[in-house]
């Protein structure tokens, strides 16, 4: 082959690599940092660029790609997750706790990235392990595990604040477990066990107490129902003998009022009466044939004053 030839098919092998090398597509929500020379030159947005080969290099940083941290040339913007390892972290109570987080986080400016932190996700963790001792060491152990909230939201503050230097920001933070010793946690258990035992006796003696005060406002009830009504038959009865005894003495009144029309004679009437009152007392005083029965003398002027009104009523017929 002639030696010209040859180097024509060089040249174009040469220029076709040079207009590969040259053209870089870049995909969305990523970015490339390329240097000239070793300096910075320019940042390479999403879509195609172009730059001059062996002249121009993309600079690798390392960042979390599929959970990993791994070098690479191309900056994913995307938001990602980074695992902060677990660490043994000792409460304001003097507790050993093992506790570990996830932190959300993603590149704000990709030249700090690359040229304020050499190793950014490392960097990141260890500052979010720092500030997590510093945070779990001003709270005891019930605070703790009560505020998790309240510590998510004091790492974000810190460490947003603290990244921001870096072009990096810090969405939030989850703190994945909080493992107390085995022995705390068995305390733990039977003092949620025993309180547990508490409430449930507190709220038997309340049942107890709402029973029987039930019980008792019955028996109240029921009392002043049984006594108004014992108060309304008392009523009824006396009622009943008032009108009884105002019948018997209507009765007695139209009696009196016929023998004294009759006798004509108020006090044979009164003698008429008195005697009958003492025939009926004396009848009470024999209960069987034969009873003897003694009359006083002021009796028998009054008995006898019956035969005259006998003979006085026998007349008037």
């Amino acid at each position: 082959m002639d030696f010209g030839i040859f180097v024509a098919l060089a040249l174009v092998v040469f220029a076709i690599s040079v207009v590969v090398k040259g053209a870089v597509v870049v995909q969305q929500s990523q970015c490339m940092i390329v240097e000239r020379l070793g300096k910075f030159s320019r940042t390479l947005n999403s879509g195609f660029n172009v730059i001059i080969p062996f002249l121009d290099q993309p600079r690798a940083i390392y960042w979390i790609k599929n959970n990993l941290v791994t070098y690479t040339k191309r900056i994913d913007l995307r938001e990602t997750v980074l695992d902060v390892p677990e660490q043994d972290v000792i409460t304001k109570d003097n507790v050993s706790i093992r506790i570990d987080a996830l932190m959300y986080i993603q590149i704000t400016d990709a030249i700090k990235v690359t040229y304020e932190i050499s190793n950014l996700p490392n960097a990141v963790a260890q500052l979010a392990q720092t500030s997590l001792r510093n945070v779990i060491g001003e709270m005891d152990l019930d605070e703790t595990l009560a505020s998790r909230d309240s510590i998510n939201t004091k790492l974000k503050l810190i460490l947003d604040e603290a990244t921001d230097k870096w072009g990096l920001k810090v969405n939030r933070i989850e703190l994945r477990n909080i493992m107390p010793p085995k022995d705390i946690q068995n305390a733990m258990e039977k003092q949620m066990q025993a309180e547990r035992e508490r409430r449930a006796k507190v709220l038997e003696a309340q049942g107890d107490k709402e029973a029987r005060i039930a019980r008792s406002e019955g028996i109240k009830t029921e009392t002043i129902n049984m006594a108004a009504g014992r108060k309304e038959e008392q009523i009824l009865r006396a009622q009943g003998e008032a009108e009884a005894v105002l019948a018997v003495a209507t009765a007695k009144k139209e009696a009196i009022s016929q023998i004294n029309s009759v006798v004509g004679a108020p006090a044979l009437t009164v003698q008429f009466l008195i005697a009958n009152s003492y025939l009926e007392v004396f009848n009470k005083f024999t209960t069987s044939e034969g009873d003897k029965i003694f009359i006083p003398y002021e009796a028998s002027t009054s008995l006898g004053a019956l035969g005259s009104i006998k003979e006085l009523l026998a007349s008037k017929k």
